[in-house]
């Protein structure tokens, strides 16, 4: 029998599958990561939410390794980043010794907020901008 957390990863992830990611790319103003699918070897569009510090973005993924982005992270770092309307690239660093929960206080609170209520396994990530 699965457990609790395997359910609420599982109807998570469908749900933002198969509804809202398609709905938030379309939004001219939703921040995206583009990673490089680990098998297909295409591009992969994530609408995420996090903030941009100087020359780096941060995030906080809901579900850490059990994330696909975070997986194509791992075979691929180099990423791009949708801001304002306007792609970035950059390298992707995992930072598990980061509190996740602190580093949620400092982002959008909107965003935080859901990735708290639903995240089961928090991970920092930090994106170094090339530009």
């Amino acid at each position: 029998m699965a457990n609790l957390r395997d359910v609420q990863h599982r109807v998570v992830t469908t749900l933002q599958r198969r509804v809202v990611n398609p709905m938030s790319r379309r939004l001219p103003t939703q921040q995206l990561l583009e990673t490089v699918g680990r098998v297909s070897g295409q591009p992969r569009v994530t609408p995420i939410g996090g903030r941009q510090v100087g020359n780096a973005f941060w995030l906080v993924s809901e579900f850490g390794d059990r994330s696909q982005y975070i997986r194509n992270i791992k075979a691929d770092n180099r990423v791009r980043v949708r801001l304002h309307g306007r792609w970035h690239t950059g390298t992707a660093h995992m930072l598990p010794d980061d509190d996740p929960r602190a580093r949620l206080r400092t982002l959008p609170k909107a965003n935080s907020a859901a990735v708290q209520l639903v995240g089961t396994d928090l991970l920092t990530v930090r994106i170094d901008l090339d530009d």
